[in-house]
């Protein structure tokens, strides 16, 4: 019983060991983070990748609750970043947004994602 065990735990032992192969692009934060629910509007959207990104290629809209676009700027990589996309936003008022993006990485890969965050005003009492 043991001996038929041992071929098992060698096989496993090296599928352990393999680095994985997945190496895709990928977003690794949010600002504003997805679902936040944010008391003051914010002022840009920002995206991190965990490779450096093609700013020619990057898009980035922002959409209000019926789907309309709040802006027509472009997304621009960040200076101080490589791996970071930023958008500016005008004044938002109080709702739901989407945030859709695509991004090409250095490497050659897509990354196509979408998230909501909300924008609430103070509380009534508070």
């Amino acid at each position: 019983m043991r001996i038929a065990l041992i071929p098992a735990m060698v096989a496993m032992a090296l599928i352990s060991a393999v680095p994985s192969a997945s190496a895709h692009s990928m977003l690794v934060k949010a600002e504003p983070p997805r679902r936040a629910v944010l008391a003051k509007a914010p002022v840009h959207v920002r995206l991190w990748f965990n490779e450096e990104i093609e700013g020619d290629y990057a898009a980035l809209v922002v959409l209000d609750a019926e789907k309309h676009p709040v802006t027509e700027a472009k997304p621009r990589l960040s200076q101080d970043d490589p791996k970071s996309i930023v958008l500016p936003l005008p004044e938002l008022a109080d709702g739901k947004y989407s945030v859709k993006f695509r991004v090409l990485s250095v490497d050659g890969h897509v990354v196509e994602s979408s998230f909501d965050f909300t924008v609430k005003g103070k509380v009534h009492g508070k």
